[in-house]
């Protein structure tokens, strides 16, 4: 059997179109970007370049655009600054982010740097705006606001002009984990109230280990990196050029093809939602697939039985891709903090599908039938 791959909120495919504008700076145009010499300026040309395409893609400033290996860099560099140079010495965020949001915000409120508020979840996953908003009046001193965009396991979305204008109202600084959504949806940050924003390019069938950074213009921090003058002094170290090209081939091809590709996928996830609901009993979709939601994420709740237990090491076995995310699972494995915050259920074993352009609808009927076998 094929091997059949629904992991792709946690990685894509490179596409062909990506490797090929990439190929040149792997081989020929191999000049260090800080070089003086025409090898060097034909390589940070090919950066500015892919700047500018990120920055109109974006509807930005290709100045607010910074380059580095990926969403989780990107967010602590934001999250650090807001409280070490913008002064937020309270953080005010959920029990379902990332670990690269949360265990930053953590190790922040550890060192003393900033006190520490979670927002209340509603049952459906989504964030409790009222809560957050009632939190915003009570604090008496400058807070950070970070909340994710889409969530990567339930796929819940914020609405991020709602929760921009009401960190406005408070004076805050808003950050937001997009990593799920830059390459997915379309961006007009000029006039999106939000400060900082992070990407990453494998979540767009761009390269691994390139992401991007937005600051909006309107604040200044400091380097997060000290070593070199690269990106405009904010981050040092020679750059990752041909991921930089790459991210910036992936966003174009992602944001040409949105259109199409996002309807197509929001039929694949419909396709088998209806196709689990009809043939297993007692089957659970977390979060709000069908409102507010990431088209191309599933997690799915089946009932805990002897056979099901096993479920993603037999999806494994049988060649199908996807991942875990129960409330809690026996061993080293602690289990899912999103699905644990929203449907703490001991009684069930969740999965997370997550589709691309490349899934059919014959892949979906595969896998639904093998679960209808595995439980």
């Amino acid at each position: 059997m094929e091997r059949i791959y629904l992991d792709n909120a946690a990685t894509t495919s490179l596409d062909p179109a990506v490797l090929a504008a990439m190929m040149p700076y792997l081989t020929t145009h191999f000049g260090n970007p800080s070089s003086i010499y025409s090898y060097g300026r034909e390589s940070r040309m090919a950066i500015e370049n892919a700047r500018k395409t990120v920055a109109k893609l974006l509807n930005a400033h290709p100045a607010e655009i910074f380059f580095t290996s990926g969403g989780t860099e990107s967010s602590n560099t934001a999250i650090r600054a807001a409280v070490r140079d913008l002064g937020c010495k309270h953080i005010i965020s959920s029990s379902i982010e990332h670990h690269a949001t949360t265990h930053t915000i953590e190790h922040l409120h550890k060192t003393g740097e900033a006190a520490l508020s979670y927002v209340k979840l509603l049952p459906n996953g989504h964030i409790d705006l009222a809560d957050l908003e009632n939190l915003l009046i009570n604090s008496k001193v400058k807070c950070l606001v970070t909340l994710m965009h889409a969530n990567n396991e339930i796929g819940n979305m914020i609405d991020i002009h709602a929760v921009g204008e009401i960190c406005k109202k408070y004076n805050a600084i808003f950050h937001s984990d997009t990593v799920q959504t830059v390459g997915h949806f379309p961006f007009n940050l000029r006039n999106t109230p939000v400060h900082f924003i992070t990407g990453a390019g494998h979540k767009f069938h761009g390269p691994k280990g390139v992401g991007i950074l937005y600051i909006n213009e309107n604040i200044k921090i400091t380097p997060f990196v000290h070593g070199g003058s690269q990106e405009r002094n904010m981050r040092a170290g020679t750059e990752n050029l041909y991921g930089i090209v790459g991210f910036a081939k992936a966003l174009e091809i992602a944001s040409q093809e949105y259109e199409k590709e996002s309807n197509y996928i929001k039929r694949l996830k419909l396709y088998m939602m209806e196709q689990l609901k009809s043939n297993i009993n007692g089957v659970v979709f977390n979060g709000d697939p069908l409102g507010a939601s990431l088209y191309a994420v599933l997690s799915v709740s089946f009932p805990k039985t002897e056979k099901s237990e096993m479920i993603l090491f037999n999806l494994d076995i049988n060649n199908i891709c996807a991942s875990g995310g129960s409330a809690c699972t026996s061993g080293a494995d602690q289990g899912s903090h999103v699905i644990r915050a929203i449907n703490n259920n001991p009684n069930q074993i969740t999965v997370r599908f997550s589709f691309c352009k490349h899934n059919t609808t014959a892949e979906i009927d595969q896998v639904v039938e093998k679960l209808i076998e595995l439980i």
